[in-house]
């Protein structure tokens, strides 16, 4: 079995380093950066919104992977494919971290997912944070003639091999996905590998996840039962890798209304609330460990400037 070469840690992207500080919470931005019904956004004044993301402080701009629009599923994200479209903002933006919340392994073949994460690395000179999962849409499995009840077994099996690919140059390599012998995968990335982020278990259990990637991301849920989820998660760390720092990322949807007094109600996987309720939970999420925290504005009844703006000028500076 061939090894990624370790020489370059991906701590050392520029991307990893924006968003994961040990000890210290920051923000991302879900993509689209927009409120809408339904499951398909606008996407207009993307780039705009997204450059202002990048000047206010956020550390990130996140991704979907979405290959398939599914009605019932109600969230079709960005709606461009997830590779173009980092391409694409990449070269529209300097320092912002790049991030895929995520990548649907079993669906892509993994000299794919190797050559094109590699190559949104070098472009993005090391911005490119790559969150993985094993996918939780059992309508598109069928569409790309993959098995929904093995997808576990399969995104274990992609990720050793695109860390191979990256990690070798040259390597012999026969899997059930094909055969290379005398070829290489290229370009490599910026570090040993680009680092990854497994979203959810995606059909593993804690301790694999420790081991073999660079932190979890998980989903919102109260603060006494996130911290439970988060202790859990450190503990398996240590017990696996110990002293190690592997973070946890985690989503967040708001609807950030206009008084900036108004108590939080429950929405889907998040609140409506004023700036004050926000500030009180963030502050809470910070204190129970949760290093990165993405929004997303789906549910939102306001413009997405306004919101980046209003965050940007009364919570991110709390934070830093």
């Amino acid at each position: 079995m061939f090894l990624p070469n370790t020489s370059k840690s991906p701590t050392t992207n520029q991307g990893y380093q924006r968003v994961y500080k040990p000890g210290k919470l920051t923000f991302g931005v879900f993509f689209p950066l927009e409120a809408f019904n339904g499951d398909m956004p606008k996407m207009q004044n993307q780039v705009a919104l997204a450059q202002l993301a990048e000047r206010s402080g956020f550390a990130s701009l996140a991704f979907r992977d979405v290959p398939m629009r599914d009605p019932n599923f109600g969230d079709s994200g960005q709606v461009f494919d997830v590779w173009p479209y980092l391409g694409y903002i990449a070269g529209q933006t300097t320092e912002i971290a790049l991030l895929t919340a995520a990548v649907i392994l079993p669906l892509r073949h993994p000299i794919h997912i190797a050559k094109a994460a590699a190559s949104v690395d070098q472009l993005s000179n090391g911005r490119l944070i790559l969150g993985v999962a094993s996918g939780d849409r059992p309508v598109e499995f069928p569409a790309f003639g993959v098995d929904f009840e093995t997808r576990g077994l399969a995104f274990r099996e992609k990720l050793e091999l695109v860390k191979i690919y990256w990690g070798n140059s040259f390597p012999h390599v026969e899997s059930r996905f094909g055969y290379l012998n005398g070829a290489d995968v290229i370009p490599k990335p910026v570090a040993s590998h680009v680092p990854l982020i497994v979203t959810g278990h995606s059909q593993q259990d804690l301790s694999w996840i420790a081991e073999h990637a660079d932190g979890w991301m998980s989903y919102p849920r109260s603060i006494e039962a996130q911290e439970q989820i988060i202790m859990r998660w450190r503990d398996t760390v240590e017990s696996v890798l110990p002293s190690q720092y592997k973070p946890f990322t985690q989503s967040y949807f708001i609807d950030l209304a206009d008084d900036p007094n108004e108590a939080p109600t429950p929405i889907h996987l998040g609140h409506r609330l004023g700036r004050n309720a926000l500030l009180v939970h963030l502050r809470a999420s910070r204190r129970i460990g949760v290093d990165h925290l993405i929004f997303n504005l789906k549910y939102g009844k306001r413009p997405a400037n306004e919101v980046l703006q209003e965050l940007a000028e009364f919570v991110l500076p709390e934070f830093e």
